[in-house]
């Protein structure tokens, strides 16, 4: 059975990380993995004169495509953070969007050359729900490519996570984690023509790796 999101107190766990997320500072960066300087670079979005990014965070990313003149837009589910990003990159002509992420795909008609997810929507949201939706929110050719942590061996499918430690208010969410050869299976149900999911090793040896998935639309 799919995991039941409460929408109402999910914007609530994300306001709460935005105010802690998002630094006046920050400059505009794209890192598929959670270590700086490592791994791939934007060239998995192939060379996309549109992107979307679902749940976009902090705006690093968007910030950096909007800048070398791609049409980039993100949507995440926080206001407060939307708020910060739309005036902290106001310069870029990245475009931040305050949504649900499969509402605003189901709503919305717009196509795009490439979608992405950096430990963002595709880590909280069911992916038999999800997948279909982006794979009809691309243009022919297009691609999907999101990272996220990997599955703990033998903890696969939706898992419920607390935010902000283990005492205190209950905020929680969930995310899903699955094996590298699911990911390209539920990707080739929904419809893509090729899939390519591995882990991506960590700097140093023991430490977290990285889970890179990247597929390509009829």
């Amino acid at each position: 059975m799919p995991a039941q999101h409460d929408i109402a107190a999910e914007t609530e766990l994300w306001d709460t990380y935005a105010a802690s997320a998002f630094k006046d500072d920050a400059e505009p960066s794209f890192c598929w993995t959670q270590y700086a300087g490592h791994g791939p670079g934007p060239e998995l979005l192939g060379n996309p004169r549109s992107a979307l990014e679902i749940g976009c965070g902090t705006g690093r990313a968007l910030a950096y495509l909007a800048e070398r003149g791609i049409t980039a837009r993100g949507v995440d589910l926080s206001p407060v953070m939307v708020r910060k990003t739309t005036t902290k990159w106001a310069g870029t002509g990245a475009e931040f969007v305050c949504s649900e992420v499969l509402e605003y795909l189901s709503e919305h008609e717009e196509v795009y050359d490439a979608i992405y997810s950096i430990f963002g929507a595709v880590w909280f949201t069911d992916p038999g729900r999800l997948l279909p939706l982006v794979r009809q929110r691309l243009k022919p050719g297009g691609v999907i490519v999101f990272s996220q942590p990997p599955a703990i061996p033998g903890a696969y499918g939706p898992q419920g996570m607390y935010k902000g430690g283990f005492a205190g208010k209950a905020m929680f969410t969930y995310r899903y984690s699955y094996r590298p050869a699911v990911w390209e299976r539920l990707l080739s149900r929904a419809g893509f023509r090729t899939a390519d999911a591995r882990i991506l090793d960590a700097p140093h040896p023991g430490h977290i790796g990285t889970l890179l998935v990247r597929a390509v639309a009829p």
